[in-house]
């Protein structure tokens, strides 16, 4: 059984709570979360990251131009951007229950992409020509310099995320998309150097195009269908540290967990680059069939591992923080158990397209962004994110406004499914009213059945984290449609 929701008057006196938000017409667009104001020291944040981007995209092009000639160029980016999609879906498949802002997401890969090559390329140059003239194999550099520059590189676009946009982290899987599309595009911009230089080009000049080709699809094989987990697993490392730093109040773990994570990586990529090396100085092959077996292999799929199970942890982060507000009164159990899941969620998004269209699917989407949101806010709470007052207030401030969007998204909703009863939450029980007037008192269910429950009659606030207040109490119990109880 379902209900809708039904928003009553308050009683006089005390102070007021939220407004109850107008009910829409049945053509009303879906709500939208209000924008945040570009302030000119952002704006000109944003120019300066653009204008870096940018010139160390002009530079790349250029650098592989010139080195490789128009046509491999072309087949070495052809064949790059091939396996750029799966990668980059499946970090976004980590990131279904909060979505990232889709312009964080492109600074990172294009951070990746153009920036960390930038830089990395320049420096593995300058020390491969100062090996050659110490009489030393340029080929070290792959093993002493590139993990720990191309490593650095990759992670400072998310350290700048983490620095200035820390609300925007909800945790390690946050660290695991942003680092994993970062290394995406690094790997992207070096894979046209192997494929158009190291394959096309050379193939070209020994035999013809055609054994150019050949080498393309022997390099494609072994290097990214193989391999191509490469970079994001390195950089993953980081990405975990950086994701536990963002989730920490300690300064101390805040500091060391994304260092500890850096290292990790570059350790990690150095063994990774070593183990060719050996190879090609020992002749024995058996050093790299151990080397992949015994180490790369086991801990890509511990992270594969580790990665879904913090993606469903993460996804309960509802059921654990959300019940406060029930307490509170703004929410009901089954409207909590219904976000605990994407199953569950996709359900609630199916009912709201069939009572309200396209529009009502965007408005159960951004109902459920905000409850995750809400429940970040009150898990940073919870944590003691905030160590300053003027943070706490601003938590108090996005928490309120995150609640009024609740009711926003909520209030699309009202009167539209005919089949269903108009309902009220007590902090108990339910307490329906049937067309015909009948009404009756029902227990909340242990299994969500409710898309979008009522949310009335508010007992006493719960306790709630020292600085902060209780969790969305703005007034006295809004009293219900009709005494509650009656029937």
């Amino acid at each position: 059984m379902t209900t809708l929701i039904h928003m009553a008057d308050t009683p006089p006196g005390g102070p007021p709570p939220p407004p109850a938000p107008a009910v829409p017409s049945s053509d009303a667009a879906a709500p939208r979360m209000p924008l945040r104001r570009l302030g000119w020291r952002r704006v000109l944040a944003l120019a300066g990251v653009v204008l870096l981007i940018a010139a160390c995209a002009v530079y790349m092009l250029y650098t592989l131009g010139s080195n490789l000639g128009l046509d491999a160029l072309l087949v070495g980016v052809t064949a790059a951007i091939l396996p750029v999609p799966v990668l980059v879906a499946c970090f976004l498949w980590l990131d279904r229950y909060e979505p990232e802002p889709l312009k964080y997401l492109i600074f990172c890969f294009a951070w990746g992409a153009f920036v960390s090559t930038a830089a990395s390329l320049t420096v593995n140059n300058s020390f491969a020509a100062l090996f050659k003239d110490w009489g030393v194999s340029s080929s070290l550099t792959g093993v002493l310099v590139a993990p720990f520059i191309e490593e650095l590189t990759k992670a400072l676009g998310p350290i700048l995320l983490l620095i200035f946009r820390r609300r925007e982290w909800s945790g390690i899987t946050d660290g695991l998309v942003y680092c994993g599309l970062s290394a995406v595009g690094f790997a992207m911009v070096e894979n046209i150097l192997y494929l158009g230089g190291l394959g096309y080009a050379s193939g070209v000049d020994q035999w013809g195009p055609a054994t150019g080709v050949r080498n393309v699809i022997v390099i494609f094989i072994s290097r990214i269908l193989f391999f191509g987990f490469a970079h994001p697993l390195f950089t993953s490392m980081t990405g975990v540290g950086l994701g536990i730093a963002a989730r920490t109040a300690d300064r101390r773990i805040r500091v060391l967990a994304p260092v500890a994570g850096l290292l990790l990586a570059m350790m990690l990529h150095g063994t990774w680059n070593l183990i060719p090396t050996l190879v090609q100085a020992t002749g024995q092959a058996v050093i790299f069939f151990y080397g992949m077996v015994a180490v790369m292999v086991p801990i890509f799929f511990g992270m594969v591992g580790f990665a879904v199970w913090l993606r469903a942890w993460e996804g309960r982060l509802t059921e654990r923080t959300l019940p406060d507000y029930v307490r509170a009164g703004w929410l009901s159990p089954p409207e909590v158990a219904a976000l605990g899941s994407l199953g569950r969620r996709h359900a609630a998004r199916t009912w709201a397209r069939r009572v309200g269209g396209d529009a009502g699917l965007r408005a159960m989407r951004g109902y459920q962004f905000a409850a995750t949101r809400l429940a970040l806010l009150r898990d940073g709470m919870r944590r003691g994110l905030d160590r300053k007052p003027a943070e706490r207030e601003r938590t108090l401030r996005e928490e309120r406004q995150l609640l009024d969007t609740i009711a926003a998204y909520r209030s699309f909703f009202v009167g539209r499914d005919p089949q269903t009863p108009v309902g009220v939450w007590d902090g108990e029980r339910y307490h329906l009213r049937f067309p015909d007037g009948t009404q009756r008192v029902v227990d909340a269910p242990d299994s969500p059945v409710v898309p979008i429950p009522v949310v009335l009659a508010p007992p006493p606030p719960p306790a709630y984290p020292a600085g902060y207040g209780p969790p969305g109490w703005y007034g006295p119990r809004p009293a219900a449609p009709w005494p509650p109880g009656r029937h």
